[in-house]
């Protein structure tokens, strides 16, 4: 008897092995359990040698490996690649297009070939997704060097950014929700999130967000900040001001200078007052699948919120870093292929092209991008690995702006193409 019943004892815990087995297998290829990796992880060191483990915030903002790290370079050294006469035609270019920028391009001239320096007025955006990094460690009150997940170091500053000097939020796996002033902090080691936290700052908003040009499914930025369901959304009504969780709200439209909001229930509040829900709001940012499209208020019509979004993209899914490589076609006909500076500052295929559509903003990481066409003074035709076909104007990326090519096709010195030498960039 009492063989038989440690037998059955022993069925039905193998049974219930196997079955929470297959339950954990199904949630995680429903993208329900795996949902977590999306999420900023990592390891803080104070400057004192403590320890905090668990998921990060900048602040009120960046909490996905998906959002953007943005600072700004410390050195471009490719302008040291141009000859007298690379520097003379871009001088000219510029003249002639009547940007004003004839005496910045002399101060390069005097600069390399008088001080043997570049200007340090020709510093670029440095933007990369937070997944790209794998540590931070403060050389200053506003310097930061940077390691990325393939290794390479740079520094980075932080003039005119708030990604370097905000504080940080950690949800420590055994503490709880702790705030970092930037001050305390030495270093920040990313790694991979768990598929399950037990803490967290809050589910993804998730949804669809139509504007008068079409519509975009992604992870929503609200305002340029709320991003979790218990962010809070703020307005006036009638009968006094309200501060309601993201999370129980189905759906926000806008109506002239204010917003109609429902929630989960079917109720319906119009709110106004406030820049979360009138034309002071600063613009609805969608994190789709190849990129960031951020739409400001005038083209914004309405969001709707989804209950499970899809799996978010984590951590190791951003291991590989490598150099910008392709095709250039010139307009004279000519071929150049190799290893490719794009716009004398793009260099790898994590850095970011950006271009509007009328006023949306596309934010792409060159990755994702197949080929760059100029067509005008002023707009390019963009081209992603996924087919989808752009049309982007009014930034430097994508018009006679741009400071040009140099294309690396051996182990010498590179060629140096002015934007409108250019006929098509193909990327690998």
């Amino acid at each position: 008897m009492e063989s038989g019943r440690k037998f059955k004892q022993q069925e039905m815990k193998n049974r219930n092995t196997l079955f929470t087995a297959f339950i954990a297998m199904f949630l995680t290829t429903t993208g329900l359990v795996a949902q977590d990796g999306g999420f900023i992880y990592g390891k803080l060191t104070t400057i004192d040698g403590k320890t905090y483990e668990g998921p990060m915030r900048w602040g009120k903002e960046e909490v996905y490996w998906t959002d953007m790290f943005n600072a700004s370079k410390e050195r471009n050294e490719n302008i040291d690649y141009l000859s007298r006469e690379d520097i003379r035609r871009l001088e000219r270019f510029y003249e002639r297009r009547n940007y004003g920028w004839g005496d910045r391009i002399a101060g390069w001239f005097d600069s390399r070939w008088n001080d043997s320096r570049w200007d340090n007025d020709y510093v670029h955006q440095f933007s990369c997704q937070f997944g790209e990094l794998k540590s931070l460690r403060m050389s200053g009150r506003k310097y930061v060097d940077v390691e990325l997940q393939n290794g390479d170091k740079f520094e980075v500053d932080g003039d005119g950014y708030n990604d370097i000097g905000s504080e940080i939020k950690i949800m420590d796996t055994e503490i709880g929700e702790m705030v970092f002033r930037w001050s305390r902090i030495d270093k920040i080691d990313f790694m991979k999130t768990p598929n399950s936290l037990n803490d967290k700052f809050g589910e993804p908003l998730y949804g669809t967000v139509e504007t008068y040009g079409g519509a975009f499914t992604g992870y929503v930025q609200w305002d340029h900040d709320e991003r979790v369901d218990t962010d809070k959304l703020d307005g006036d009504t009638y009968d006094g001001d309200v501060s309601i969780q993201f999370g129980k709200i189905k759906s926000i439209e806008r109506d002239g200078n204010r917003s109609i909001v429902v929630m989960n229930s079917g109720r319906e509040m119009e709110l106004r007052g406030s820049n979360d829900v009138n034309s002071s709001n600063r613009g609805i940012i969608v994190n789709t699948e190849f990129g960031r499209v951020d739409i400001p208020w005038r083209e914004f019509k309405r969001v709707t919120f989804e209950g499970k979004a899809t799996k978010m993209k984590s951590y190791d899914q951003f291991g590989s870093q490598k150099e910008l490589t392709g095709v250039v076609k010139t307009v004279d006909g000519d071929t150049f292929s190799g290893r490719i500076i794009y716009d004398l500052d793009e260099t790898f295929d994590y850095e970011v092209l950006q271009g509007k559509d009328d006023d949306i903003e596309y934010i792409i990481p060159f990755r994702y991008i197949k080929s760059v066409t100029p067509k005008n003074y002023d707009n390019s035709n963009v081209v992603l690995k996924s087919g989808e076909k752009l049309f982007l104007g009014d930034a430097q990326d994508v018009s006679d702006r741009n400071t040009g090519l140099l294309v690396f096709e051996g182990k010498g010195e590179p060629r140096y193409l002015l934007w409108n030498d250019i006929d098509e960039v193909t990327f690998n």
